[in-house]
């Protein structure tokens, strides 16, 4: 014969029964841990709703700064550097391209693209190349001289991917839409239907691809994740200010009011006129007459410890947005010998990993058809880029690289280990981060090429500075400065 189970017993079952699928710490019978008997157990999260609201993303980006802080400031980062053109050509030519990619504002245009698919989910960026069909494949060779006019910035409202397909082709956009329909109320390109080789595409927070499905297949938007921490932050932030009004408030105990309101007439018409009459001479003398059965009193209020509560919730929307709190609020951390320089660092290093990571393709093919575009021809064997750096060195740290590495480059040469030429295209390339030696040219080069130095013979002994143009400028004990290495690597260009 079966047991019959007391309530309790059966709870203490169902309830073991039940949670038995969780992970972590639990004690059913103290109601401890998920899936027990507690507030903590009814926990879920809401399906995002926010990014399909364009409406209210463009409230909250026009609205408070905090939005427009966490959409602009990576993007701004990403791009405000810029990039620096590696090419075999001589200055001209490079000088040549970066006016081309300022004239077309290519940076902005990129800019823009960020923040848009920061913001909405999605954005992207269309090649505009003059006299070409925007819905046939992009090919870079029938791209001649004046062609290419940079980019134009779409959100993804702008655009209707729900026709035309999706890419099958094996590569980087397999599974993303084959075409993009410009909206009518787009802000250019109207109606026009865009081949996918033709955009540069920049979707927002990554998500699942069922969930993504729900966007109509672009990602999240940053502000999704930040909305509840926002909401909290900007209601203390408010409560705050209305509390300000309530700082110091007065009560004056009436004896009778409730007979004198309920009278009406006379008798309030003439309580009306006593608290205007104690208001004006508290305004005038600073004194407060009363009939001796009223009471009067006080009652201020403290803020102590709200500053301590809206900083947790400014850690906690700059940790959801991973910006710190000197770049996010313009806040100087607080603390003895406290600088944010680990912060910044730390910051810049994601910053370097996402231009890396969505820059480098689109940046890439920009590049080479304006080079196309300026010089008429495809670009050489080697041509790249690289990002520029975003942390500045200062005039001095600058100096103290330029001279480790124009000694450690002296020595090297000096002692035979490597050719003057070799020696050049270093001090060259250190240029980008000294600023120093920029002005070497290829003839230069190939001049010490065809030319070595008169001590530099079979059986002789090597010139002691057979660069010549770096005396002077080598320490005055001999020795590179350790600080060289800062400069990126040397000996590099003898790979050239």
């Amino acid at each position: 014969m079966t047991k019959r189970l007391t309530r309790a017993e059966r709870r203490v079952q169902a309830a073991a029964t039940r949670t038995s699928v969780f992970d972590g710490y639990q004690n059913i019978n103290a109601g401890l841990g998920i899936g027990a008997d507690n507030l903590l157990s009814s926990t879920t999260y809401a399906v995002a709703t926010q990014t399909n609201n364009r409406q209210q993303l463009e409230n909250m980006y026009a609205g408070s700064w905090i939005v427009g802080q966490a959409v602009d400031a990576p993007a701004e980062d990403m791009t405000r550097a810029g990039i620096e053109i590696k090419s075999g050509d001589g200055p001209e030519v490079l000088d040549e391209v970066h006016a081309a990619l300022s004239r077309s504002q290519v940076a902005q245009r990129l800019c823009s693209v960020i923040k848009w698919s920061r913001l909405y989910g999605g954005a992207i960026a269309v090649h505009l190349v003059e006299g070409q069909d925007l819905s046939t494949p992009l090919r870079p060779e029938t791209v001649g001289r004046g062609q290419y006019h940079g980019v134009i910035d779409l959100d993804r409202w702008s655009v209707d991917v729900s026709s035309g397909g999706i890419v099958e082709e094996f590569g980087p956009d397999l599974g993303k839409p084959k075409f993009y329909t410009v909206m009518s109320d787009a802000p250019a390109l109207r109606g026009q239907r865009i081949h996918y080789s033709r955009v540069i595409r920049l979707d927002g927070e990554a998500i699942p691809y069922r969930q993504r499905l729900r966007f109509n297949g672009w990602g999240m938007s940053v502000v999704e994740r930040l909305y509840d921490r926002l909401a909290a932050f900007d209601s203390t932030t408010i409560g705050a200010a209305q509390l300000v009004f309530k700082a110091h408030l007065r009560t004056i105990s009436v004896e009778g009011l409730r007979d004198i309101l309920q009278a009406g007439g006379a008798p309030e018409q003439a309580l009306t006129k006593m608290f205007q009459w104690v208001r004006t001479m508290q305004s005038s003398e600073g004194l407060t007459v009363l009939d001796a059965a009223d009471k009067f009193e006080t009652h201020s209020y403290t803020f102590a410890g709200l500053s301590d509560v809206l900083m947790q919730f400014a850690q906690q929307i700059a940790g959801a947005l991973q910006i710190p709190l000197v770049r996010l609020f313009g806040q100087s951390p607080a603390g003895l010998n406290s600088t944010g320089e680990s912060d910044i660092r730390a910051y810049y290093d994601r910053i370097e990993k996402d231009r890396e990571d969505k820059l480098r393709g689109g940046y890439a093919a920009i590049v080479d058809l304006m080079y196309r575009s300026v010089t008429g021809h495809e670009p050489p064997k080697g041509f790249g880029f690289d990002f520029r750096s975003l942390w500045q060195m200062s005039d001095r740290e600058k100096a103290e690289i330029a001279v480790g590495v124009t000694g450690a480059v002296a020595q090297a040469v000096g002692g035979g280990l490597v050719s003057p030429a070799v020696g050049l295209r270093e001090l060259r390339r250190s240029s980008d981060v000294t600023g120093v030696w920029s002005n070497i040219t290829d003839e230069d080069i190939e001049e010490a090429e065809m030319n070595p130095p008169s001590g530099e013979t079979d059986g002789g002994d090597a010139s002691p500075d057979p660069l010549g143009v770096l005396a002077g400028l080598v320490p005055g004990d001999g020795q590179s400065n350790p600080d060289a290495k800062s400069a990126g690597g040397v000996w590099s260009g003898e790979a050239d």
